[in-house]
């Protein structure tokens, strides 16, 4: 029987890597971390993952890339690259494998998961999209095109597989041979909690993840940060407002049976 690998690059989002764990744990053979001590930017972070203390530990493979970014003013590249180190991890991992691949606040939906097959090359999963809180809905840009997943044998690389498997390449003419195209997409796919931080971990990660245009104050600094929560605004300043629903039965059952230890993170 198939394994499941779910991958994920991390930078500091402890709380969203842990409710990853328990939401995935029973549909997921390994959790692989790949964490970096440098920025997307090339400058030197600490580790923030905590291995030891972690409870799912024994299924945990935290991978490190150690070495200095191969161009420091190119962040997408180094992006790429932290990507790559996955394949450290997956050394354990057999041809028929499945690989997900995602970023920490991109959640698979573990029923889909159960007994899940692919038919295609790649898969796309199509997820409802929430930003600072679980129920503040994006409905401008729900569903997401998330988690991808692919056997291990298809696998020529993680950044490939977020970049170049796309939805819109199913719409590409036939000669496009280019495109990827052996793409399943999977509906109801999982969630996407986005910018599920604090204000000052927002204004971190706007400071050195990739899309460096958005370092600047007039994005990165708190207080406007913390309006636009406040707000329930974009962060990136799109005449975009989010909607407040209430938590239903396609929420992941983990979050409904702990909303009182959740309680910042419902509206």
């Amino acid at each position: 029987m198939s394994k499941i690998f779910d991958c994920i690059t991390f930078f500091n989002e402890n709380f969203m890597a842990n409710l990853r764990f328990e939401i995935l744990n029973d549909e997921v053979d390994y959790f692989l971390v790949c964490e970096s001590i440098y920025d997307h930017q090339g400058n030197k972070k600490k580790i923030n993952f905590n291995l030891e203390n972690n409870n799912y530990k024994d299924k945990i493979i935290h991978i490190i890339h150690d070495k200095k970014f191969s161009k420091k003013n190119n962040a997408w590249q180094n992006q790429a690259e932290q990507r790559e180190t996955i394949f450290d991890g997956l050394k354990i991992a057999d041809g028929d494998d499945y690989v997900m691949f995602s970023d920490p606040d991109e959640i698979p939906n573990p029923k889909v998961l159960a007994n899940f097959i692919l038919k295609e090359k790649y898969g796309i999963f199509l997820q409802k999209m929430y930003c600072y809180k679980f129920n503040l809905y994006n409905q401008y840009e729900s569903p997401w095109e998330g988690t991808r997943i692919c056997k291990k044998k298809n696998l020529k690389s993680i950044d490939y597989m977020r970049q170049k498997v796309l939805l819109k390449n199913l719409k590409q003419p036939f000669w496009k041979i280019y495109k990827e195209k052996s793409i399943q997409i999977i509906e109801n796919g999982g969630w996407h909690f986005n910018s599920m931080l604090t204000p000052e971990e927002i204004s971190i990660k706007l400071r050195t993840f990739a899309h460096t245009e958005f370092a600047k104050s007039e994005y990165s600094d708190i207080n406007v940060i913390k309006e636009n929560i406040n707000n329930k605004k974009d962060l990136f300043k799109r005449n975009i407002t989010y909607k407040k629903v209430n938590l239903d039965e396609n929420y992941p059952k983990y979050i409904l049976d702990n909303k009182k230890k959740f309680d910042y993170w419902i509206l």
